[in-house]
């Protein structure tokens, strides 16, 4: 019997950054560096730079489900990441198109770019919650996301612990909440899970680091937590590897200037070698 051999597959459903530092582009570099194969429905285009999102068009829905099958039945990923989904009919088209298939999901819901454009209509916001949050083993919100997503300010760690059961509520089972927009040393993000015996904590702390280059940091920790699962980590083991690749690929990248604006991050500091597995 002749071996086959295969690579671990990850899909990322996503919009596509023309300035290559976010979005699906910044998913396959953070595929690529991991050793794991990406693979791409692309949701929405738009036309931004490191200064800012200039226009977007979004695919059909329609055109977004066939990728997503075609990708699927195909390949067969064994994670899915979701990011930018542009209104309502895309993301109902995604959860329809999901809905076919048991794969973990890892839900990253950008909704504001960080130059400030919004890259989710608000009535994709309801459409995310009812059928996407209840499908994802961990949603990925930052400061000013999970404010959306609740209705709730946020100044304190009582605020973040209620922002969690508000998502849970709403069928989320796991919450890392990231603390990339608030000040201090220190970055903390906090994984909240919904558990029999009540809410759990565990807390991710990395250095802050003095950059403007963040651009798609946001995106590329979503995808590097995918890909750590696909290379086999449990989903606490693959926030931490995620979380220390995401700040090195900060780090790496601090002091280089590309653009005007908000640079990107060094996807391929130190790139891994591609995952193959043996007889499958």
């Amino acid at each position: 019997m002749n071996s086959r051999k295969t690579y671990p597959v990850v899909l990322s459903i996503a919009g596509s950054d023309s300035s290559g530092g976010a979005g699906i582009q910044a998913d396959v570099k953070t595929f690529a560096s991991l050793g794991v194969y990406g693979t791409t429905a692309i949701t929405a285009i738009t036309a931004q730079n490191t200064e800012g999102v200039h226009s977007q068009l979004a695919i059909t829905p329609q055109m977004v489900y066939d990728q997503i099958l075609a990708v699927v039945d195909d390949l067969h990923p064994t994670v899915v990441k979701v990011g930018m989904l542009a209104n309502a009919d895309i993301a109902l088209a995604v959860a329809e198109a999901l809905a076919k298939y048991s794969l973990p999901l890892i839900l990253d819901p950008v909704i504001v770019s960080s130059t400030g454009h919004r890259l989710l209509s608000l009535d994709a916001l309801d459409a995310l919650k009812q059928r996407l949050l209840p499908m994802s083993m961990l949603i990925t919100p930052n400061i000013p996301e999970i404010e959306v997503l609740t209705g709730r300010s946020i100044s304190s760690y009582h605020d973040k612990e209620q922002a969690a059961l508000t998502l849970f509520g709403y069928g989320a089972r796991a919450v890392l909440l990231k603390g990339g927009h608030e000040d201090g040393d220190q970055k903390s993000d906090i994984l909240f899970i919904n558990s029999q015996s009540g809410i759990e904590s565990l807390t991710f702390t990395s250095e802050t680091i003095t950059t403007r280059n963040t651009h798609g940091t946001g995106c590329t920790l979503s995808s590097a937590i995918a890909a750590f699962i696909a290379r086999g980590c449990d989903m606490v083991e693959a926030i931490r590897e995620a979380k220390n690749y995401v700040t090195e690929a900060i780090r790496s990248g601090a002091d280089v200037e590309i653009g005007g604006g908000i640079g990107p991050v060094n996807h391929g500091f130190n790139p891994k070698k591609m995952l193959v597995y043996g007889d499958r």
